[in-house]
């Protein structure tokens, strides 16, 4: 087992102008399971791949341990890589397709035999080895390319995107088992994922990128409750956060109503800011807001409820989280309060605080959530 860096490592495809990976810093602990997750074209499955050794590097490098590995051979890099398709083949069994790799580094068939016989016991599939591919289901595909990785004992395994061809329960399921067999094996893993429901739910941290560039790297909470710049916070969470322009002047006011806030806001005066909010800070019912039902998601234990509001002249899309069951329907008008944690960012920037907001006029000075780190305005823009 071993720990992985990127330095500066730089990747930019023939013919196009800006980087695919830009200069990524990132180091990754000997046995962590690090997730890289952005939108498509973010430079995560090419980040992955440059680890791997599948694409080479126009700057910086990538040590695995204490080896700088940027110009070694991937068969040479002593990982193992889990694809999006699972690449078994087709004319081999699931015994055979396990062992292939053994096999051709000269393994021993006895030796052979026992490690797959270890790692099916392990994944459950000791009732499979005589099965083609054909015959199994994509659960068990999935854990046979798996298996293919485990008997390796590589120092690091890299997954992209494994479980994307499985159904959504099946999904569910598969990326628990492979969080707690990571944990038992103890192996460094990077593992590529859009889904940011996926990352949060798996990695001990997660790497977000945007346009080849880390826009932040932390645990999966930290990035929910702190998020680093606009981006984070509207990528990270289901639905995303409620995002609102405003002008900074105090009291800054959202569709009209006035936010009395817990701590200063270290903005110029004037200076357009966005603020930002998640649904469970909304609450349908009572408030100064005044909105209209555009669409209901019931989803049995919570509701979110989408409203449209005039914003400084403007419709605006606002989603509130609230309990089951929930009696209004499309088309209703409601009232709408804050009352939570809500983050001020530079538009397109970074975050500038973390405060405690509402809209009913109330002492806040002891607020549960404290005002946060407040970078200099040179700093800011930085990723985390």
């Amino acid at each position: 087992m071993a720990s992985v860096h990127y330095e500066l490592a730089t990747r930019f495809y023939p013919g196009t102008p800006r980087p695919a990976v830009n200069e990524l810093d990132l180091d990754i602990d000997d046995g962590e399971l690090l997730v890289l997750v952005g939108p498509s074209g973010s430079g995560k499955t090419t980040a992955l791949r440059m680890l791997a050794g599948l694409e080479p590097l126009d700057g910086g490098r990538v040590r695995i341990g204490n080896r700088d590995v940027s110009s070694v051979h991937p068969r040479d890099r002593d990982i193992a890589m889990v694809f999006q398709n699972y690449a078994l083949y087709p004319q081999l069994n699931v015994a055979q397709n396990m062992g292939f790799a053994l096999k051709q580094r000269g393994v021993p068939k006895a030796e052979r035999m026992q490690r797959v016989r270890d790692v099916a016991k392990l994944l459950d599939l000791e009732a499979f080895l005589d099965r083609k591919p054909r015959n199994l289901s994509g659960g068990q595909r999935q854990r046979v390319a798996m298996g293919r990785a485990i008997v390796r004992r590589p120092q690091v395994y890299l997954m992209d995107e494994p479980l994307s061809n499985l159904d959504a329960k099946l999904r569910v399921q598969t990326r628990a088992e492979l969080a707690e067999l990571q944990a038992r094996l103890g192996v460094t893993t990077v593992y590529v994922t859009h889904d940011q429901v996926e990352a949060m739910t798996m990695g001990h941290r997660v790497a977000v990128l945007r346009d080849g560039e880390l826009q932040q790297c932390d645990i999966p909470s930290t990035l929910y409750h702190v998020p680093a710049n606009v981006f984070v916070a509207g990528f990270i969470g289901s639905p995303a956060m409620n995002q609102l322009p405003v002008a900074a002047i105090m009291p800054l006011r959202i569709a009209g109503a006035e936010l009395h806030l817990s701590d200063p806001v270290d903005a110029d005066e004037g200076d357009r800011i966005v603020v930002g909010f998640r649904p469970e800070a909304l609450r349908v019912g009572t408030g100064p807001i005044s909105g209209r039902i555009r669409a209901v998601e019931d989803l049995g234990s919570e509701v979110f409820v989408h409203t449209v509001i005039e914003h400084e002249l403007e419709t605006a899309t606002l989603v509130a989280k609230t309990a089951a069951p929930f009696a209004g329907q499309i088309g209703d008008n409601v009232s709408l309060a804050l009352s939570g944690t809500m983050h001020v960012f530079e538009p397109e920037g970074a975050r500038l605080a973390t405060v405690t907001a509402s809209t009913e006029a109330r002492d806040l000075s002891g607020a549960f959530v404290q005002l946060l780190d407040r970078p200099d305005r040179a700093e800011r823009g930085k990723p985390a």
